[in-house]
């Protein structure tokens, strides 16, 4: 964990807000419905407006398939299809605030490849270290799969790392399967918090 962050959580030069996956496909009625998805976005949209204010940088990261993606059932692979280029599944939701210059990170982009980490397959990593970025507050969908690979890339890429825990929900295919990923991500280096950024 970087040591800033046990002294000010409070964003400032230096801080990114990463928001991981928030797709209408990953919310209730989409085609893998992460449980009360829909409840990151309240939490997500007062971050967004706090990094906007104080003018600090914002990615989103969205999966971005093409219709033969090789994670799909379809094609051998353990999902039902979603986040399809061009579909509305593929969609951030409506009612998350992203402003307009907010970087919009596209991940397995490719059918032969599946990528959970925004930073798999991308230039994020790039564009963190070209803005001279060292710390990432992360939230988004869902906690044990994408929130859980970006934190753990970022961590080894050598940001130090915040998940927003009021911010994050887990798809759960086994019981406590979120829990055991914040766990996780806690003991590579990440910090959890709640509400506790100073606004």
């Amino acid at each position: 964990m970087s040591p800033r962050f046990a002294h000010d959580l409070s964003p400032q030069a230096g801080d990114a807000l990463v928001v991981v996956d928030v797709q209408n496909d990953f919310l209730p009625g989409g085609s893998l419905a992460v449980p009360h998805g829909d409840e990151v976005i309240g939490p997500l949209n007062g971050y967004i407006d706090l990094f906007h204010r104080r003018g600090l940088p914002i990615f989103a990261s969205r999966d971005w398939h093409p219709a033969d993606h090789v994670s799909f059932q379809t094609q051998g692979g353990p999902w039902p299809p979603h986040c399809v280029v061009g579909t509305p599944g593929a969609e951030f939701s409506a009612a998350l605030r992203l402003p307009p210059e907010a970087e919009v990170i596209s991940k397995a982009t490719q059918a032969d490849r599946d990528a959970y980490s925004a930073f798999q397959g991308t230039d994020l990593a790039e564009q963190l270290h070209g803005r001279e970025i060292v710390r990432l507050f992360v939230a988004g969908l869902a906690t044990d799969y994408c929130v859980r690979a970006t934190v753990e890339d970022a961590i080894t890429a050598g940001f130090g790392v915040a998940v927003l825990g009021d911010a994050v929900r887990a798809v759960n295919l086994r019981p406590h399967d979120g829990e055991e990923a914040l766990r996780a991500m806690e003991e590579e280096g990440a910090l959890l918090i709640g509400d506790g950024v100073s606004r």
